[in-house]
């Protein structure tokens, strides 16, 4: 389909109009009622990687619109989930939301008195606002991600998965080095629902190891 450039309307936003009207996963979402296509690569990953298997208590930062949560809902009805973003979402039935930045000094306590115990999955689909600088974007999204697993390590239970997008493949060495330190395996995958030009793939760890107790004294 395509879609000439209105008057109001730049090239960039008549490109993206087109993409979204053409894309099968967005017709697909808005068919079976999810609120973003961003569901699918969750379930396209948990069909890959199990996550989802037996979970009772699910974190998603950067949760807006809700497409996450609504998967993990679909799959495990009775999971206490807690979704977190910076921007509104729309209530959903058995999740607790907050409109709040990860980042604040309140938000981890807040999470885990919600969820009434350590999560067994942590997700993070966040990316920064892109201000056009190709660095500047990559480092302002890599210091998200870094946020999400520095959080999922004093969320997570022993054993658990943490589960979120990086960029060009798995991000840098820094980062795939402190996920190898804190999970028993590290993946890379771009489920098929990522879109093929996109610079986004998915870590999928799992097999928490919490770190060891600071010595006393």
């Amino acid at each position: 389909m395509r879609v000439k450039t209105a008057r109001r309307r730049s090239p960039q936003s008549t490109r993206w109009l087109e993409r979204q009207l053409n894309d099968p996963y967005v017709a697909a979402a808005k068919a079976q009622g999810y609120r973003s296509r961003a569901a699918f690569k969750l379930k396209e990953l948990d069909a890959d990687f199990g996550m989802l298997a037996g979970v009772e208590r699910v974190v998603d930062l950067g949760a807006a619109p809700g497409g996450w949560c609504q998967v993990v809902k679909e799959k495990r009805p009775k999971a206490r989930v807690v979704g977190m973003d910076l921007l509104p979402i729309d209530p959903l039935p058995g999740v607790d939301l907050f409109q709040k930045d990860i980042t604040d000094e309140d938000s981890e306590a807040l999470i885990l008195a919600t969820l009434g115990g350590p999560a067994d999955l942590v997700m993070s689909d966040m990316a920064a606002n892109t201000v056009g600088h190709k660095q500047t974007d990559h480092l302002r999204t890599m210091g998200l991600i870094e946020a999400a697993l520095d959080m999922a390590t004093r969320l997570l239970r022993p054993g658990g998965s943490f589960v979120a997008k990086v960029l060009a493949g798995g991000g840098d060495g820094q980062l795939t080095a402190a996920l190898r330190q804190h999970f028993t395996t590290v993946k890379h995958v771009k489920p098929p629902a990522s879109r093929k030009g996109s610079s986004e793939w998915y870590v999928v760890a799992q097999g928490f190891k919490p770190p060891p107790p600071a010595a006393a004294g």
